[in-house]
């Protein structure tokens, strides 16, 4: 399950979306701009905002009146088996009420928050609160067969009838279901596949698994379970040869049959075979599986960008690497930003100059079948750690590093950040240089500046100045005005994005190195580029799409 947005209205909700990221850590606190300070991302329409957390699947902890967010969300409302858990929570904590997704898990959750915040959660399902479970969502490793036939089966609970259980399903022992060994309605749990009876409810233990030699469709493998008397609903896995990571069709049918894909040299962690069907191997377990101890699942590394600060910048498609990350390799100041980590999530923090050590550990570590995550600031791809990870790519050795599904997300880049501050001075042809010679020689960095001077790009600087280089950032405007005049305007974007954010626009010929350092990114317009007078005071910088 995604982690949940906790949205707010106000400010008198804040102390409690905080202790509830006590209990989901990388929870976000969505605040109404204007009226809420210190959330995590401000948004600025409410029924938008819940809308769109609710089409993404996203749960949704709401502290605010029940009936805002049940008008709200009222529109999309459709299927009770395709709903993301939704509560209302008073904004002191005092009342938890689960709305939707209780086939999502939505209980589960009131219980937690209640059980965080000490109070008791207002669950009005009437199968949970006589009989203690939810048949129609049953635990891990359990399958209902027929939605529509769970709901008549509950109904005829709730209605007097009393139910016999055929099978093993332990967790039936904590719960407190009507039982008469001579009853007509059967809970039966079993493997096989068949119709349900009338009055009987069949759920599904996932003891299966089948082992894929060749190619074969999820409506083949559906096809061979049923031929052989087998629901796909108790599948809990799809197992291959290692060699097979990359095998797209194959990660194709593990999707639409929604089960995890595991890679194992041996059977020795399968269970008993059961039957062969072309190039299917079919495995039954008595209890059922857990695919985690079974092979390795495909390591995948992806390379993020947290954008300049804000976590308003950051990526959703970043937001969904962190939540499932379980290491996290990077600079020590990005990996806070990322923050908070779960428990079980490993941070492996290192000196921000140790970039191709970082991906060959990172490599190691997804070729192992973990889930890992390179986490730089702003866009990966620019002066960050996706070419240090292609770099380690390239030289390495190790076939296993090439089976890792490596995938690499955009992000919000230092200049494109600080240029939307200020406006949009990087409206026409740019480039983009570092003024470090860590890894270039400072006569390529004079050769570039003086090429991009004479062609009227506008420039972003990254890397200005250190204290072990103090001279190159003097040394570069030198160079700039041998083809641009004082006037010239320049933006300093210092720290954008962050707390301590800084945005000054000046001209070339008043531009001292004094009034930039490292964590400053420097945008020196071309010829065109100009000034438009802002409402609140200042200007916007902008360059024109035109040119003369």
């Amino acid at each position: 399950m995604k982690a949940p947005a906790i949205v707010l209205l106000g400010n008198g909700g804040l102390a409690v979306a905080r202790r509830l990221q006590t209990l989901y850590p990388q929870a976000r606190v969505l605040g109404l701009a204007g009226r809420v300070e210190g959330a995590d991302e401000p948004y600025s329409e409410f029924g938008e905002t819940l809308r769109e957390l609710y089409r993404s699947d996203t749960p949704i902890i709401a502290l605010c009146a029940a009936g805002i967010v049940i008008r709200t969300l009222a529109p999309l409302l459709t299927s009770k088996g395709a709903e993301p858990p939704v509560l209302a929570l008073a904004e002191d904590g005092s009342a938890v009420v689960p709305l939707l997704g209780g086939l999502g898990g939505v209980n589960r959750m009131a219980r937690e928050i209640a059980a965080c915040l000490e109070v008791a959660p207002a669950i009005t399902t009437s199968g949970e609160l006589r009989f203690g479970t939810c048949l129609l969502d049953p635990p891990p490793g359990y399958a209902l067969a027929d939605l529509e036939q769970g709901k008549r089966f509950v109904a005829d609970l709730l209605g007097g009838e009393t139910m016999r259980v055929a099978g093993d399903a332990p967790w039936l022992e904590a719960v407190a279901l009507p039982r008469d060994s001579a009853a007509k309605l059967t809970l039966h749990i079993t493997p096989e596949q068949r119709p349900a009876a009338r009055d009987e409810l069949l759920i599904h233990p996932r003891v299966l698994a089948v082992r894929v030699d060749g190619d074969a469709s999820a409506e083949a493998i559906r096809e061979a379970l049923v031929s052989a008397g087998l629901a796909p609903q108790a599948l809990a896995c799809l197992v291959a040869d290692p060699a097979r990571m990359t095998d797209a069709g194959l990660a194709a049918a593990a999707a639409e049959l929604a089960v995890p894909l595991r890679f194992a040299a041996e059977d020795a962690d399968l269970p008993s075979p059961v039957a062969r069907i072309g190039d299917l191997r079919l495995y039954r377990a008595q209890a059922p599986l857990d695919p985690e101890r079974i092979g390795q699942a495909r390591g995948r590394l992806t390379v993020i960008g947290l954008g300049p600060g804000d976590p308003v910048f950051m990526t959703p498609a970043t937001r969904q690497a962190l939540d499932e990350a379980q290491d996290l390799l990077g600079y020590e100041t990005y990996i806070r930003m990322a923050g908070p980590l779960r428990a079980d999530q490993v941070a492996h923090c290192t000196d921000n100059r140790e970039e191709l050590q970082r991906a060959r550990h990172a490599f190691e570590l997804a070729a192992s079948g973990r889930r890992v995550v390179v986490v730089s600031s702003g866009d990966p791809g620019v002066f960050a750690m996706a070419a240090a990870v292609l770099e380690a790519l390239e030289e390495a050795r190790d076939p296993a590093w090439l089976r890792v599904d490596l995938q690499i997300q955009p992000g919000v880049s230092a200049a494109l950040a600080t240029a939307a501050r200020a406006g949009a001075p990087l409206g026409h042809d740019f480039c983009l240089i570092s003024l470090s010679d860590n890894l270039k020689p400072w006569e390529v960095i004079e050769r570039r500046l003086d090429h991009a001077g004479a062609a009227d790009f506008a420039m972003a600087f990254y890397n200005p100045i250190s204290r072990a280089r103090p001279w190159q950032l003097g040394r570069a405007l030198e160079i700039v005005r041998q083809h641009r005049g004082p006037e010239t305007l320049v933006v300093l974007g210092r720290d954008i994005g962050r707390p301590a954010e800084k945005l000054t626009v000046t001209c070339l010929g008043d531009l001292l190195p004094e009034q930039v350092d490292m964590r400053t990114l420097v945008i020196i317009g071309s010829s065109l580029t100009r000034r438009v007078p802002r409402a609140e005071g200042g200007d916007w910088v902008y360059t024109p799409r035109w040119y003369r």
